[in-house]
């Protein structure tokens, strides 16, 4: 079966009927969901946040969701009309743009405390266009990338290599923007179970100790990781929420603050009542 990248630029495979039928199957949504969720766990993020989290490739935002479900704050971006446009109808809280990665993230420096993309990356790698040149592009992103994240924060990216050839492509352009890391690959000995995920780290935080690369999911640690991933996409079909977003006093005071460091004008004052607890009804 050929690959979706060597059919048609992303922005037309994922048309409105495609998009439709990505974002209503219900194995690709589980699948998206346990992908990010093992994302997420790679970022290493020391607590529960909430963090400002960067989605690339957000689709109709199905990892969003995840992020959500976290407590994070997040803003996805991707070049497909038509998933956002599914996204924006579902009311998503993050903050969506159409952007083509493969000419960089224009956000300032330090923005976001962790980058996720699932499936994603292995589509900067085709020229399907004669304009599209798969090295300078990926140069392109890396390096906006890099300085877009904080220091000490990670990205990471689940994807599909076409080959071993792909692979060193894109990990070296990595490399030469900044980032160190490597390959992290879970159940290596099954080719229906393996997946792939390059977990980049941006520089070392000021006083923070040297990142070390995870290890791969395996065995008796792999079972307990999925028996936890089942878990909670079981609940999430249920309507059921593993734990409740951070949304209180503190999640909205970063939250706004976020967006003042973005630059934003329309960012309502703090209230004077900002910090009082209700009094209790009797």
């Amino acid at each position: 079966m050929s690959r979706p990248e060597h059919i048609a630029p992303p922005e037309l495979f994922y048309g409105e009927t495609e998009a439709k039928k990505y974002t209503g199957n219900s194995r690709i949504a589980a699948i998206q969901a346990e992908m990010t969720m093992r994302a997420v766990e790679l970022l290493n993020l020391e607590d529960e946040g909430p963090y400002y989290l960067l989605d690339i490739g957000c689709g109709s935002g199905l990892s969003g969701e995840v992020l959500e479900e976290d407590g994070h704050i997040w803003v996805g971006l991707d070049i497909a009309p038509s998933m956002l446009e599914i996204a924006a109808g579902k009311d998503v809280e993050g903050d969506l743009f159409l952007q083509d990665i493969g000419q960089g993230v224009g956000f300032r420096p330090g923005t976001f405390d962790g980058a996720i993309s699932v499936s994603v990356i292995q589509w900067l790698c085709n020229a399907d266009k004669s304009e599209n040149r798969p090295r300078y592009r990926l140069q392109r992103f890396f390096s906006t990338l890099f300085m877009s994240l904080q220091r000490g924060a990670r990205a990471v990216f689940q994807f599909y290599p076409e080959n071993d050839a792909q692979v060193e492509m894109i990990m070296g352009t990595a490399m030469k923007c900044g980032f160190t890391g490597g390959l992290v690959v879970d159940y290596p000995n099954s080719k229906k179970a393996r997946k792939f995920y390059l977990c980049l780290f941006a520089g070392q935080a000021a006083g923070g100790q040297k990142q070390e690369l995870p290890q791969g999911l395996d065995g008796e640690e792999a079972a307990n990781s999925v028996a936890y991933t089942e878990t909670r996409i079981h609940n999430r079909a249920r309507g059921k929420k593993s734990r409740r977003p951070v949304k209180d006093t503190d999640w909205i005071l970063r939250k706004k603050e976020l967006a003042r460091k973005r630059g934003d004008k329309d960012v309502p004052r703090d209230s004077k009542y900002t910090g009082r607890k209700r009094k209790p009804r009797f």
